[in-house]
Protein backbone atom coordinates (compact mmCIF):
# COMPACT_ATOMS: atom_id res chain seq x y z
CA UNK A 1 0.00 0.00 0.00
CA UNK A 2 1.30 3.68 -0.52
CA UNK A 3 2.37 6.29 1.57
CA UNK A 4 0.34 9.30 1.70
CA UNK A 5 1.12 12.81 2.80
CA UNK A 6 -1.98 14.95 4.34
CA UNK A 7 -1.52 18.63 4.26
CA UNK A 8 -3.50 20.34 7.39
CA UNK A 9 -5.63 18.41 9.90
CA UNK A 10 -8.54 20.10 9.03
CA UNK A 11 -11.42 17.93 9.82
CA UNK A 12 -12.16 16.93 6.31
CA UNK A 13 -8.35 15.68 5.95
CA UNK A 14 -8.52 14.02 9.39
CA UNK A 15 -11.43 12.03 7.65
CA UNK A 16 -9.74 10.97 4.79
CA UNK A 17 -6.66 10.33 6.64
CA UNK A 18 -8.66 7.77 8.98
CA UNK A 19 -10.40 6.09 6.22
CA UNK A 20 -7.12 5.46 3.84
CA UNK A 21 -5.52 4.31 7.07
CA UNK A 22 -8.06 1.38 7.42
CA UNK A 23 -7.75 0.70 4.15
CA UNK A 24 -4.05 -0.20 4.57
CA UNK A 25 -2.06 3.15 3.42
CA UNK A 26 0.76 4.69 5.88
CA UNK A 27 -0.74 7.96 6.28
CA UNK A 28 0.88 10.76 8.06
CA UNK A 29 -0.79 14.90 8.37
CA UNK A 30 1.31 17.71 8.48
CA UNK A 31 0.13 20.47 9.86
CA UNK A 32 1.42 24.25 9.99
CA UNK A 33 -0.36 24.93 13.25
CA UNK A 34 0.18 23.44 16.92
CA UNK A 35 -3.03 21.40 16.85
CA UNK A 36 -5.88 19.40 14.65
CA UNK A 37 -9.49 20.51 14.15
CA UNK A 38 -8.80 23.32 11.50
CA UNK A 39 -11.72 26.16 12.39
CA UNK A 40 -12.65 23.34 14.94
CA UNK A 41 -11.18 25.00 17.72
CA UNK A 42 -11.85 26.12 21.66
CA UNK A 43 -10.64 28.66 23.67
CA UNK A 44 -10.41 28.46 27.27
CA UNK A 45 -9.81 30.73 30.09
CA UNK A 46 -10.77 31.13 33.62
CA UNK A 47 -13.00 27.72 33.69
CA UNK A 48 -14.99 29.03 30.90
CA UNK A 49 -15.12 27.03 27.31
CA UNK A 50 -16.01 27.95 23.65
CA UNK A 51 -16.52 26.79 20.33
CA UNK A 52 -14.73 29.86 18.45
CA UNK A 53 -15.93 28.01 14.99
CA UNK A 54 -19.00 26.13 14.10
CA UNK A 55 -21.01 25.49 17.16
CA UNK A 56 -23.73 23.49 15.63
CA UNK A 57 -24.15 20.20 13.45
CA UNK A 58 -26.34 18.92 10.55
CA UNK A 59 -26.21 15.95 9.06
CA UNK A 60 -24.38 13.61 11.49
CA UNK A 61 -24.78 10.92 9.46
CA UNK A 62 -21.35 11.70 7.66
CA UNK A 63 -19.47 11.11 10.74
CA UNK A 64 -21.78 8.17 12.03
CA UNK A 65 -20.33 6.74 8.50
CA UNK A 66 -17.23 7.85 9.34
CA UNK A 67 -17.26 5.69 12.73
CA UNK A 68 -18.90 2.88 11.38
CA UNK A 69 -16.57 2.32 8.11
CA UNK A 70 -12.85 2.92 10.21
CA UNK A 71 -14.08 1.15 13.80
CA UNK A 72 -15.94 -0.90 15.91
CA UNK A 73 -16.82 2.23 18.42
CA UNK A 74 -19.71 3.97 16.52
CA UNK A 75 -19.84 7.61 16.98
CA UNK A 76 -22.64 8.04 19.87
CA UNK A 77 -20.20 6.11 21.79
CA UNK A 78 -16.58 8.20 21.46
CA UNK A 79 -19.30 11.66 21.81
CA UNK A 80 -22.67 12.40 23.07
CA UNK A 81 -24.94 14.28 20.30
CA UNK A 82 -27.82 16.28 21.82
CA UNK A 83 -30.27 17.66 19.55
CA UNK A 84 -31.30 21.08 20.47
CA UNK A 85 -34.88 22.36 20.95
CA UNK A 86 -35.97 24.56 19.93
CA UNK A 87 -33.60 24.11 16.78
CA UNK A 88 -33.83 27.97 17.10
CA UNK A 89 -35.17 31.40 18.32
CA UNK A 90 -35.56 33.94 15.81
CA UNK A 91 -35.70 37.93 16.96
CA UNK A 92 -36.91 40.25 14.02
CA UNK A 93 -36.41 43.52 13.40
CA UNK A 94 -40.22 44.45 14.39
CA UNK A 95 -39.89 42.59 17.49
CA UNK A 96 -41.59 40.26 17.05
CA UNK A 97 -40.25 36.59 17.60
CA UNK A 98 -40.74 33.11 17.00
CA UNK A 99 -39.07 29.80 18.50
CA UNK A 100 -38.67 26.91 15.50
CA UNK A 101 -38.83 23.22 17.25
CA UNK A 102 -36.38 20.93 15.42
CA UNK A 103 -37.18 18.64 12.63
CA UNK A 104 -41.01 19.22 13.10
CA UNK A 105 -42.41 20.58 9.95
CA UNK A 106 -46.20 20.60 11.53
CA UNK A 107 -44.27 21.97 14.50
CA UNK A 108 -42.61 25.10 12.71
CA UNK A 109 -45.48 25.55 10.80
CA UNK A 110 -47.71 26.04 13.92
CA UNK A 111 -45.26 28.37 15.63
CA UNK A 112 -44.74 30.63 12.49
CA UNK A 113 -48.54 30.25 12.08
CA UNK A 114 -48.94 31.57 15.66
CA UNK A 115 -46.16 34.19 15.88
CA UNK A 116 -46.40 35.75 12.56
CA UNK A 117 -49.87 35.28 11.72
CA UNK A 118 -51.17 35.71 8.20
CA UNK A 119 -50.56 32.04 6.48
CA UNK A 120 -47.08 32.84 7.42
CA UNK A 121 -46.71 29.00 8.48
CA UNK A 122 -48.50 27.58 5.55
CA UNK A 123 -46.24 29.80 2.81
CA UNK A 124 -43.23 28.39 4.99
CA UNK A 125 -44.15 24.96 4.74
CA UNK A 126 -44.99 25.00 1.32
CA UNK A 127 -41.79 26.43 0.61
CA UNK A 128 -40.09 23.54 2.66
CA UNK A 129 -41.84 20.75 0.09
CA UNK A 130 -40.41 22.51 -2.69
CA UNK A 131 -36.90 22.89 -0.99
CA UNK A 132 -37.22 18.74 -0.58
CA UNK A 133 -37.28 18.54 -4.13
CA UNK A 134 -34.17 20.66 -4.85
CA UNK A 135 -32.61 18.81 -2.05
CA UNK A 136 -33.36 14.98 -3.97
CA UNK A 137 -32.23 16.62 -7.65
CA UNK A 138 -28.43 17.52 -6.16
CA UNK A 139 -28.00 15.11 -2.79
CA UNK A 140 -25.92 12.60 -4.71
CA UNK A 141 -23.88 15.11 -7.70
CA UNK A 142 -23.90 17.77 -5.01
CA UNK A 143 -22.62 15.82 -1.37
CA UNK A 144 -22.20 12.31 -1.97
CA UNK A 145 -20.57 11.74 -5.61
CA UNK A 146 -17.50 12.77 -6.93
CA UNK A 147 -18.42 16.38 -9.10
CA UNK A 148 -19.27 15.41 -12.54
CA UNK A 149 -17.03 15.77 -15.81
CA UNK A 150 -19.78 17.68 -17.28
CA UNK A 151 -20.77 19.80 -14.00
CA UNK A 152 -22.43 22.22 -16.15
CA UNK A 153 -25.66 20.19 -16.08
CA UNK A 154 -25.38 21.44 -12.78
CA UNK A 155 -24.39 25.10 -13.30
CA UNK A 156 -27.00 25.73 -15.83
CA UNK A 157 -30.19 24.23 -14.45
CA UNK A 158 -31.64 25.91 -11.61
CA UNK A 159 -33.17 22.57 -9.49
CA UNK A 160 -35.85 24.77 -7.56
CA UNK A 161 -39.22 24.48 -8.40
CA UNK A 162 -39.99 28.22 -8.10
CA UNK A 163 -43.57 29.33 -8.18
CA UNK A 164 -44.65 30.81 -11.47
CA UNK A 165 -44.64 34.57 -10.78
CA UNK A 166 -45.98 37.53 -13.13
CA UNK A 167 -43.57 40.15 -13.29
CA UNK A 168 -44.12 42.92 -15.85
CA UNK A 169 -46.14 41.11 -18.25
CA UNK A 170 -43.88 37.80 -18.15
CA UNK A 171 -44.29 34.80 -15.87
CA UNK A 172 -40.62 34.30 -13.96
CA UNK A 173 -39.05 31.62 -11.36
CA UNK A 174 -37.14 32.77 -8.93
CA UNK A 175 -33.73 32.42 -10.07
CA UNK A 176 -32.07 34.03 -6.56
CA UNK A 177 -32.91 33.27 -3.03
CA UNK A 178 -33.89 37.20 -2.26
CA UNK A 179 -36.70 36.32 -5.23
CA UNK A 180 -37.84 33.57 -3.24
CA UNK A 181 -38.63 35.64 -0.23
CA UNK A 182 -40.24 38.23 -2.46
CA UNK A 183 -42.48 36.31 -4.73
CA UNK A 184 -43.06 33.14 -2.46
CA UNK A 185 -42.88 33.87 1.22
CA UNK A 186 -43.95 37.56 0.95
CA UNK A 187 -43.12 38.46 4.37
CA UNK A 188 -40.32 40.42 5.38
CA UNK A 189 -39.79 38.36 8.77
CA UNK A 190 -39.86 34.85 6.63
CA UNK A 191 -37.92 36.40 4.31
CA UNK A 192 -35.32 37.71 6.97
CA UNK A 193 -35.41 33.69 8.48
CA UNK A 194 -34.76 32.17 4.58
CA UNK A 195 -32.02 34.77 3.72
CA UNK A 196 -30.38 34.20 7.71
CA UNK A 197 -29.66 30.92 6.52
CA UNK A 198 -27.67 31.80 3.28
CA UNK A 199 -26.05 34.76 4.88
CA UNK A 200 -24.59 32.54 8.16
CA UNK A 201 -22.43 31.08 5.24
CA UNK A 202 -21.45 33.77 3.92
CA UNK A 203 -24.01 34.52 0.82
CA UNK A 204 -25.12 37.24 -0.13
CA UNK A 205 -29.18 35.42 -0.88
CA UNK A 206 -29.39 38.65 -3.73
CA UNK A 207 -26.90 36.43 -5.83
CA UNK A 208 -27.09 33.30 -4.22
CA UNK A 209 -29.51 30.61 -6.26
CA UNK A 210 -32.36 29.38 -5.73
CA UNK A 211 -30.94 25.90 -5.17
CA UNK A 212 -29.65 27.31 -1.92
CA UNK A 213 -32.92 26.39 -0.44
CA UNK A 214 -31.38 23.09 0.22
CA UNK A 215 -29.66 25.01 3.50
CA UNK A 216 -32.64 25.32 5.15
CA UNK A 217 -34.02 22.34 4.12
CA UNK A 218 -31.17 20.36 5.22
CA UNK A 219 -31.91 21.79 8.98
CA UNK A 220 -35.02 21.23 9.05
CA UNK A 221 -35.10 18.04 7.45
CA UNK A 222 -32.14 16.33 9.45
CA UNK A 223 -32.50 18.58 12.53
CA UNK A 224 -29.94 20.79 14.46
CA UNK A 225 -27.66 18.98 17.14
CA UNK A 226 -24.75 19.77 19.62
CA UNK A 227 -22.33 17.72 20.74
CA UNK A 228 -21.38 17.70 24.77
CA UNK A 229 -18.42 19.65 25.61
CA UNK A 230 -18.60 21.39 22.39
CA UNK A 231 -18.17 20.39 18.87
CA UNK A 232 -14.09 20.76 19.44
CA UNK A 233 -15.11 17.28 21.11
CA UNK A 234 -16.23 16.13 17.37
CA UNK A 235 -12.58 17.35 16.33
CA UNK A 236 -11.08 15.49 19.21
CA UNK A 237 -12.48 11.81 18.66
CA UNK A 238 -12.04 11.95 14.70
CA UNK A 239 -8.57 12.45 16.27
CA UNK A 240 -8.37 9.64 17.94
CA UNK A 241 -10.03 8.01 15.48
CA UNK A 242 -7.54 8.80 13.07
CA UNK A 243 -4.39 7.98 15.87
CA UNK A 244 -5.96 4.71 16.56
CA UNK A 245 -5.92 3.64 12.97
CA UNK A 246 -2.37 4.88 12.68
CA UNK A 247 -1.79 7.97 11.31
CA UNK A 248 0.94 9.64 12.53
CA UNK A 249 0.35 13.55 12.68
CA UNK A 250 3.54 16.07 12.57
CA UNK A 251 2.51 19.55 14.34
CA UNK A 252 4.25 22.41 13.42
CA UNK A 253 5.06 21.31 10.03
CA UNK A 254 4.52 23.78 7.18
CA UNK A 255 4.11 22.47 4.19
CA UNK A 256 5.78 24.47 1.45
CA UNK A 257 6.14 22.57 -1.66
CA UNK A 258 4.53 19.82 -3.19
CA UNK A 259 7.34 17.55 -5.13
CA UNK A 260 6.75 16.52 -8.81
CA UNK A 261 8.75 13.64 -10.01
CA UNK A 262 8.00 12.35 -13.93
CA UNK A 263 4.90 14.51 -13.58
CA UNK A 264 3.24 13.34 -10.58
CA UNK A 265 2.55 14.31 -6.92
CA UNK A 266 5.43 12.31 -5.37
CA UNK A 267 5.73 13.83 -1.72
CA UNK A 268 5.73 17.14 0.43
CA UNK A 269 8.65 19.83 1.48
CA UNK A 270 8.59 21.54 4.84
CA UNK A 271 9.85 25.18 5.66
CA UNK A 272 12.56 23.55 7.27
CA UNK A 273 13.94 21.59 4.52
CA UNK A 274 12.21 18.21 5.29
CA UNK A 275 11.18 15.97 2.59
CA UNK A 276 8.50 13.61 2.95
CA UNK A 277 8.28 11.52 -0.02
CA UNK A 278 4.58 9.79 -1.06
CA UNK A 279 2.84 8.06 -3.84
CA UNK A 280 -0.44 10.47 -2.99
CA UNK A 281 -0.57 14.18 -1.87
CA UNK A 282 -4.04 14.67 -0.04
CA UNK A 283 -4.06 18.77 0.57
CA UNK A 284 -6.56 20.78 2.94
CA UNK A 285 -5.63 24.20 2.32
CA UNK A 286 -6.93 27.10 0.87
CA UNK A 287 -6.58 27.66 -2.60
CA UNK A 288 -3.91 30.24 -2.26
CA UNK A 289 -1.82 28.60 -0.27
CA UNK A 290 -1.92 25.60 -2.51
CA UNK A 291 -1.10 27.64 -5.45
CA UNK A 292 2.27 28.57 -3.83
CA UNK A 293 3.25 25.07 -3.56
CA UNK A 294 3.18 23.93 -6.98
CA UNK A 295 4.60 25.75 -10.44
CA UNK A 296 2.09 23.50 -11.89
CA UNK A 297 -1.82 24.29 -12.45
CA UNK A 298 -3.95 22.44 -11.13
CA UNK A 299 -7.30 22.70 -13.02
CA UNK A 300 -7.34 21.35 -16.62
CA UNK A 301 -9.46 23.50 -19.59
CA UNK A 302 -12.99 23.27 -18.53
CA UNK A 303 -13.03 22.68 -14.88
CA UNK A 304 -14.44 24.10 -12.41
CA UNK A 305 -11.41 26.95 -11.85
CA UNK A 306 -10.36 27.77 -8.19
CA UNK A 307 -9.56 31.38 -7.61
CA UNK A 308 -6.84 31.43 -5.17
CA UNK A 309 -7.14 35.40 -4.78
CA UNK A 310 -10.64 35.55 -4.45
CA UNK A 311 -11.69 36.91 -1.13
CA UNK A 312 -14.92 35.70 1.01
CA UNK A 313 -17.01 36.77 3.47
CA UNK A 314 -15.16 35.81 7.27
CA UNK A 315 -17.16 35.49 10.82
CA UNK A 316 -16.51 38.32 13.63
CA UNK A 317 -17.07 36.96 17.21
CA UNK A 318 -17.04 38.10 20.71
CA UNK A 319 -16.69 35.64 23.40
CA UNK A 320 -18.68 36.95 26.28
CA UNK A 321 -17.96 35.05 30.23
CA UNK A 322 -20.94 36.21 32.07
CA UNK A 323 -21.71 35.78 36.04
CA UNK A 324 -25.33 34.92 37.03
CA UNK A 325 -26.81 31.44 35.02
CA UNK A 326 -28.72 30.64 32.11
CA UNK A 327 -32.18 30.53 32.88
CA UNK A 328 -34.08 27.42 32.44
CA UNK A 329 -36.03 27.46 28.90
CA UNK A 330 -33.21 29.39 27.18
CA UNK A 331 -32.66 28.25 23.47
CA UNK A 332 -29.55 27.54 22.66
CA UNK A 333 -29.54 29.40 19.48
CA UNK A 334 -30.96 32.76 18.74
CA UNK A 335 -30.83 34.66 15.81
CA UNK A 336 -31.07 38.65 16.13
CA UNK A 337 -31.98 39.66 12.33
CA UNK A 338 -30.74 42.73 10.95
CA UNK A 339 -32.80 46.08 11.42
CA UNK A 340 -31.42 46.91 7.73
CA UNK A 341 -30.91 44.01 5.76
CA UNK A 342 -29.78 45.25 2.85
CA UNK A 343 -27.61 48.01 4.22
CA UNK A 344 -26.11 44.79 5.88
CA UNK A 345 -25.30 43.24 2.38
CA UNK A 346 -24.33 46.21 0.74
CA UNK A 347 -21.02 46.46 3.35
CA UNK A 348 -20.70 42.58 3.51
CA UNK A 349 -20.26 43.08 -0.42
CA UNK A 350 -18.08 46.26 -0.50
CA UNK A 351 -16.01 46.67 3.03
CA UNK A 352 -16.34 50.27 2.62
CA UNK A 353 -18.82 51.58 4.70
CA UNK A 354 -17.33 54.35 7.52
CA UNK A 355 -20.13 53.05 9.78
CA UNK A 356 -21.06 49.74 9.63
CA UNK A 357 -24.36 48.61 9.99
CA UNK A 358 -25.80 46.04 12.51
CA UNK A 359 -25.43 42.64 11.46
CA UNK A 360 -27.48 39.85 12.10
CA UNK A 361 -26.01 38.18 15.07
CA UNK A 362 -26.44 34.70 15.99
CA UNK A 363 -26.45 33.85 19.83
CA UNK A 364 -25.10 30.47 20.63
CA UNK A 365 -26.02 29.69 24.60
CA UNK A 366 -24.80 26.23 24.77
CA UNK A 367 -25.78 25.71 28.60
CA UNK A 368 -23.14 23.22 29.10
CA UNK A 369 -21.71 22.23 32.67
CA UNK A 370 -17.99 21.67 30.61
CA UNK A 371 -17.74 25.24 29.26
CA UNK A 372 -18.48 27.15 32.58
CA UNK A 373 -16.92 27.37 35.64
CA UNK A 374 -20.12 26.60 37.86
CA UNK A 375 -23.74 27.24 37.41
CA UNK A 376 -23.40 30.80 38.64
CA UNK A 377 -21.83 31.55 35.06
CA UNK A 378 -22.26 30.99 31.62
CA UNK A 379 -20.32 31.20 28.68
CA UNK A 380 -22.09 32.62 25.21
CA UNK A 381 -20.68 33.18 22.01
CA UNK A 382 -22.18 35.69 19.89
CA UNK A 383 -21.25 36.04 16.02
CA UNK A 384 -22.08 37.23 12.32
CA UNK A 385 -20.55 37.36 8.81
CA UNK A 386 -18.41 39.71 7.64
CA UNK A 387 -16.08 41.42 4.71
CA UNK A 388 -13.04 39.51 5.07
CA UNK A 389 -11.46 42.40 3.10
CA UNK A 390 -12.20 45.19 5.65
CA UNK A 391 -9.30 46.17 7.72
CA UNK A 392 -9.96 44.32 10.72
CA UNK A 393 -6.84 45.70 12.54
CA UNK A 394 -8.01 48.86 12.72
CA UNK A 395 -9.25 49.07 16.71
CA UNK A 396 -12.30 51.81 15.94
CA UNK A 397 -13.59 49.50 13.39
CA UNK A 398 -13.28 46.13 15.70
CA UNK A 399 -14.42 48.50 18.61
CA UNK A 400 -17.49 49.73 16.68
CA UNK A 401 -18.20 45.79 15.58
CA UNK A 402 -18.12 44.49 18.56
CA UNK A 403 -20.67 46.93 20.31
CA UNK A 404 -22.80 46.23 17.37
CA UNK A 405 -22.87 42.24 18.23
CA UNK A 406 -23.48 43.42 22.14
CA UNK A 407 -26.35 45.63 21.20
CA UNK A 408 -28.26 43.11 18.75
CA UNK A 409 -27.48 40.27 21.71
CA UNK A 410 -29.60 42.85 24.08
CA UNK A 411 -32.36 41.32 22.32
CA UNK A 412 -31.31 37.85 23.17
CA UNK A 413 -30.83 38.36 27.09
CA UNK A 414 -31.71 40.98 28.48
CA UNK A 415 -29.36 42.84 30.48
CA UNK A 416 -26.33 41.00 29.01
CA UNK A 417 -23.99 44.04 29.25
CA UNK A 418 -24.20 44.37 33.13
CA UNK A 419 -23.43 40.40 33.16
CA UNK A 420 -20.17 40.28 31.68
CA UNK A 421 -17.11 39.40 33.56
CA UNK A 422 -14.96 39.87 30.62
CA UNK A 423 -14.80 39.62 26.75
CA UNK A 424 -12.87 38.35 23.97
CA UNK A 425 -13.16 39.71 20.22
CA UNK A 426 -11.86 37.17 17.09
CA UNK A 427 -11.46 38.70 13.65
CA UNK A 428 -11.13 36.73 10.40
CA UNK A 429 -7.28 37.67 11.32
CA UNK A 430 -7.53 35.09 14.13
CA UNK A 431 -8.95 32.35 11.32
CA UNK A 432 -6.52 33.31 8.75
CA UNK A 433 -3.53 32.37 11.43
CA UNK A 434 -5.38 29.19 12.45
CA UNK A 435 -6.70 28.03 9.18
CA UNK A 436 -4.28 29.61 6.51
CA UNK A 437 -7.55 31.07 4.55
CA UNK A 438 -7.16 34.32 2.74
CA UNK A 439 -8.44 37.04 4.90
CA UNK A 440 -10.04 34.24 7.81
CA UNK A 441 -12.33 33.76 4.46
CA UNK A 442 -14.62 30.41 5.27
CA UNK A 443 -15.91 28.45 2.40
CA UNK A 444 -20.10 27.95 1.41
CA UNK A 445 -21.47 24.76 0.58
CA UNK A 446 -21.43 23.83 -3.16
CA UNK A 447 -24.96 24.78 -4.80
CA UNK A 448 -26.72 24.26 -8.71
CA UNK A 449 -27.60 26.89 -10.62
CA UNK A 450 -26.00 30.33 -10.93
CA UNK A 451 -23.35 29.27 -13.93
CA UNK A 452 -21.26 27.49 -11.85
CA UNK A 453 -19.99 30.33 -9.40
CA UNK A 454 -21.13 28.36 -6.53
CA UNK A 455 -19.57 24.92 -7.01
CA UNK A 456 -15.89 24.26 -6.31
CA UNK A 457 -13.33 22.42 -7.52
CA UNK A 458 -12.98 18.64 -7.96
CA UNK A 459 -11.04 16.21 -5.30
CA UNK A 460 -8.85 15.39 -8.58
CA UNK A 461 -6.77 18.08 -9.93
CA UNK A 462 -4.76 17.92 -13.27
CA UNK A 463 -1.50 16.92 -11.29
CA UNK A 464 -1.52 13.05 -11.02
CA UNK A 465 -1.80 11.50 -7.40
CA UNK A 466 -2.30 15.15 -5.72
CA UNK A 467 -6.13 15.55 -4.36
CA UNK A 468 -7.95 18.31 -2.93
CA UNK A 469 -10.32 17.78 0.55
CA UNK A 470 -12.17 20.15 2.89
CA UNK A 471 -14.14 23.18 2.49
CA UNK A 472 -12.32 24.71 -0.16
CA UNK A 473 -12.75 21.37 -2.53
CA UNK A 474 -16.03 19.50 -3.71
CA UNK A 475 -18.48 19.31 -1.94
CA UNK A 476 -17.94 22.96 -0.23
CA UNK A 477 -18.15 24.19 3.21
CA UNK A 478 -19.43 23.21 6.43
CA UNK A 479 -19.26 20.12 8.88
CA UNK A 480 -20.72 17.47 6.91
CA UNK A 481 -19.65 18.77 3.61
CA UNK A 482 -16.11 18.74 4.66
CA UNK A 483 -16.42 15.03 6.15
CA UNK A 484 -17.97 14.21 2.71
CA UNK A 485 -14.99 15.61 1.19
CA UNK A 486 -13.00 13.37 3.14
CA UNK A 487 -15.25 10.19 1.96
CA UNK A 488 -14.68 11.12 -1.56
CA UNK A 489 -11.08 11.27 -1.84
CA UNK A 490 -10.33 8.34 -0.03
CA UNK A 491 -12.67 6.69 -2.37
CA UNK A 492 -11.20 8.14 -5.38
CA UNK A 493 -7.20 6.81 -4.12
CA UNK A 494 -8.60 3.58 -3.15
CA UNK A 495 -10.67 2.67 -5.82
CA UNK A 496 -9.12 4.75 -8.53
CA UNK A 497 -11.41 7.37 -10.90
CA UNK A 498 -13.79 5.07 -11.30
CA UNK A 499 -15.33 5.65 -8.39
CA UNK A 500 -18.87 6.88 -7.98
CA UNK A 501 -19.50 7.67 -4.27
CA UNK A 502 -21.62 5.94 -1.89
CA UNK A 503 -24.20 3.94 -3.10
Amino acid sequence: MARIAVIGAGMGAMAAAARLAVAGHRVTVYERTETYGGAVRRRERDGFGFDTGPGLLTLPAVYRDLFVKTGKEPLEDCVELVQVDPSSRHVFADGSEVCLPNASRAGVVAALDEALGGGAGERWGEFLVRAREAWDRTRRPLLEEPLWPNWQVLAEKEPYPGVPHKRLLRTRRASTLAEIGAWELRDERLTALLESCALGHGLDPRTAPASAAVLPYMEHAFGTWYVRGGIRELARTVYERCVKRRVEFVFDAEVVRILDKDGRAAGVELRDGTVAEAGHVVADVDPARLKAMTDRPLDKDGDVQADPFMTRPGRFAVLLALRGGREPGAAHRTVVHAPAPRSELDFLASAAADRPPRPTVTVLRPGDPALRPDDGHESVVLSAVVPGAADWTEEGLVRRYADHLLEAAEAAIPGLRDRVLWQEVRTPGDTDDETGALLGAVPAPSLAAGGGRFLHPSNTTALPGLYRVGGWSHPGGGLPHAGMSGALVAGLIVEGPEFRGSQ
